[in-house]
């Protein structure tokens, strides 16, 4: 009887892995639902970014739209969500999820340096130039573009744009406190680059928060921090006293849950979820997607 069990058990758990269509618990994916689409907050960065590649700048949300207020919130929907596509930053996203190819391209660190995946931004401190005379904050911005920052960014998934970039040297004595705020795409990778700075400046206590990039526009314009994050390319409009420094690059990786059989989407119909104005060229389920 036991035999008979272990047979039936291990005939089931082979099952779980034949066929895209088919999770563990024996429920069929259906492509005939209506998509979950899953978008970052108004003011986001990535969320800005996005729909500017994709060619809805400007666009309202499609009808039932679910917002993530934050990158965590993005990945945890689409995680928990069969039916949900959403986007998240590259260097955020976890193997609880499947990142789709976009017309082909993967979303990887290469594909994004080599300019082949398109779904890209920069990742950028903004900062009023007199904020950095003072000297904890010009170490800091000098950390930035070391070469130990570069191999921060790039050992945690983001790409790095400095090259010939220099072994940081510290300043003997240095201290003082640095406020960092904005995105939350840029919030993660930041953190690490100011755990560093921290560790070869022991003097020196960086504060890292959040907010999103509309916050790191204007914490950084009213000096209330001296470094604001934004994940897009800086707009001078947005905070006419500032100028900026590029990071790192990002892919925005589109991404669906792992239930989902499907491992590429076309631009053309990645617009056509996101287009609240698409009318009869909108894709609604995921029948719909071309295969």
């Amino acid at each position: 009887m036991k035999k008979i069990f272990a047979l039936v058990l291990t005939f089931s758990l082979t099952l779980c892995t034949l066929g895209a269509l088919t999770s563990c618990g024996g429920a069929k994916f259906d492509e005939n639902k209506n998509i979950s689409v899953v978008a970052r907050e108004d003011g986001s960065g990535t969320k800005s970014a996005f729909m500017e590649i994709i060619g809805l700048k400007g666009k309202a949300d499609v009808s039932g739209v679910i917002i993530g207020a934050n990158t965590a919130a993005v990945l945890g929907e689409v995680k928990s969500n069969p039916l949900a596509i959403g986007y998240d930053s590259l260097g955020y996203v976890t193997d609880e999820v499947k990142m789709l190819k976009v017309d082909g391209v993967a979303a990887t660190v290469e594909n994004v340096k080599n300019g082949t995946y398109k779904i890209s931004r920069p990742l950028n401190v903004v900062y009023q130039e007199s904020k950095v005379t003072s000297e904890v904050n010009t170490a800091f911005l000098t950390f930035l573009q070391s070469s130990d920052a570069q191999k921060i960014i790039s050992d945690n998934g983001y790409v790095s744009t400095k090259d010939g970039a220099v072994a940081y040297t510290v300043v003997p004595g240095l201290s003082g406190e640095i406020n960092i705020s904005g995105s939350t795409s840029l919030k993660p990778l930041m953190e690490k680059l100011a755990a560093k700075f921290e560790a070869v400046q022991s003097g020196v206590k960086v504060t890292v928060g959040g907010g999103g990039s509309g916050t790191g526009y204007n914490d950084a314009k009213n000096g209330v921090s001296d470094f604001g994050m934004i994940s897009e390319k800086f707009k001078t409009e947005k905070a006419e006293n500032c100028t900026y420094y590029e990071v790192a690059k990002d892919g925005i990786a589109v991404i669906v849950n792992k239930e989902n059989p499907l491992d590429n989407i076309s631009m053309k119909d990645l617009k056509n979820i996101y287009n609240v104005d698409a009318g009869d060229a909108a894709i609604k389920t995921w029948a719909d997607v071309s295969k």
